[in-house]
């Protein structure tokens, strides 16, 4: 049950100017408080309990706005969903006149007064005092402590900058539902410095029904810190052609289908790069272990090419790399062919497939379960991160396998989950 709406609420609002519409505030949102439309994301009044889970994971900060308005006319998730920019804060004069109005007259400064002491300013606890596994909460909202330091936010949507599409191609088998581009922009003079884990946001071109241009779409970068080709001021991307909702319903996603429609000479909108803290690490023999799925392999490709060309030139001891990957078939899985000719001694390659016709159903949680003895050496070594990307679907099965992998190894997962996450070494990417 909802608690009851104050006097004077705090409202908690997304800006819809900055919003990049990635989804992980509503993945985060452990009370169901966010929602969104085709349009914008927004914050339900009567369920937001400020437990403040959704602030540090937004790449852009458009989560963290506030409004003081008297809770009887707190804004409506209708109204919300059609706002181009957030309304102004309203002044002590406006704020005093609402509530006076509300109580019917009187002295609406006394009303303002009383009514803004009382205001709660915490969340209100969880009554039934159960909380459900919540997978979120598990995840880092640092980086490792030898990440690079990394450049975040230098083109906004109000000053986008221009990259030009100088590579397009399938990444997966022909014929396939779920086709998936690779492609590749380029920056030419201009600086964009990324690394791996961060994000863009793209802005299709043209205007919505509503005649209203077209909001950015974010996308995980693909290539390492120096370009897609090495040395040139590029990085890539994997994206997904989307044809369906996630109830099957046929739609026609609006950036997908832009960006793998697009042609080499193609000039695209970009702004960011976006992301803070789902970063690798930098130090010598550190260990990742990659959990993806689909278009979350992104940042996977990202940090795995980064540490072959180092292997290359010599220049890292040889931490160890290990990914669960799952796609429905391998015809759909993203560069199945790159992947499986990779060294054998630099990457431990685990592929789970969950529609392969004869085949029982599996899962990357389930390959997780059977390399139980490998992730517990790994979960025990302060060297290692663990970064999970994908689908939302997946997220709570892989943190149950790894709290599982660890208590039965005799690991108290409260304590070794903490120190995960406060040392930035468990990341959660889902969406």
């Amino acid at each position: 049950m909802n608690a009851p709406m104050p006097a004077v609420l705090r409202q908690h609002l997304i800006d819809p100017e900055i919003c990049i519409r990635c989804n992980t505030c509503e993945a985060t949102c452990p009370v169901a408080a966010i929602t969104h439309d085709d349009r914008n994301y927004v914050i339900e009044a009567s369920k937001c309990n400020f437990c403040m889970a959704c602030i540090s994971p937004c790449p852009t900060g458009s989560i963290d706005n506030w409004r003081q308005v008297p809770g009887a006319k707190a804004y409506t998730v209708e109204e919300q969903l059609l706002w181009d920019e957030l309304p102004p804060e309203l002044s002590a004069e406006q704020l005093a006149a609402q509530l006076a109005e509300l109580a019917g007259g009187g002295d609406a400064a006394a009303v303002v007064d009383a009514v803004a002491a009382a205001t709660p300013e915490t969340p209100a606890t969880d009554p039934t005092g159960e909380a459900a596994f919540n997978s979120a909460q598990w995840g880092a909202q640092v980086p490792p402590w030898s990440a690079a330091h990394p450049y975040t936010k230098l083109y906004g949507p109000k000053a986008p900058t221009m990259a030009t599409v100088v590579g397009n191609v399938k990444v997966n088998e022909a014929g396939t539902e779920n086709e998936t581009h690779h492609i590749v922009l380029d920056f030419g003079s201009m600086p964009f410095p990324v690394l791996e884990g961060q994000s863009i946001g793209v802005i299709p071109p043209g205007v919505d029904a509503q005649g209203k241009p077209h909001h950015a779409r974010q996308y995980s970068i693909a290539s390492p810190r120096n370009g897609e080709r090495p040395g040139y001021n590029n990085l890539s991307l994997t994206v997904k052609r989307v044809v369906n909702d996630p109830q099957g319903r046929p739609i026609h996603g609006v950036a997908s289908n832009y960006l793998c429609d697009a042609a080499v000479g193609d000039k695209v909108q970009v702004i960011g790069p976006f992301g803070a803290s789902f970063l690798m690490p930098n130090h010598p023999k550190s260990h990742l272990v990659m959990i993806c799925t689909g278009t979350g392999s992104a940042p996977m490709r990202a940090m795995t090419e980064w540490r072959r060309r180092l292997r290359q030139s010599g220049k890292f001891e040889g931490g160890k790399l290990m990914l669960f990957f799952g796609a429905r078939t391998q015809a759909e899985l993203p560069y199945f062919g790159p992947l499986t000719s990779l060294p054998k001694d630099f990457i431990d390659i685990n592929l789970a497939f969950s529609r392969t016709p004869g085949a029982p159903r599996r899962y990357v949680q389930d390959l997780m379960r059977e390399r139980a003895a490998d992730l517990v050496a790994l979960l025990k070594d302060p060297n290692t991160c663990f970064y999970v990307c994908g689908l939302k679907a997946m997220e709570e099965g892989v943190v149950l396998a790894l709290r599982d992998i660890a208590q039965n190894a005799g690991l108290n997962w409260e304590t070794l989950g903490a120190t995960l996450k406060n040392e930035g070494r468990l990341h959660l990417e889902t969406y």
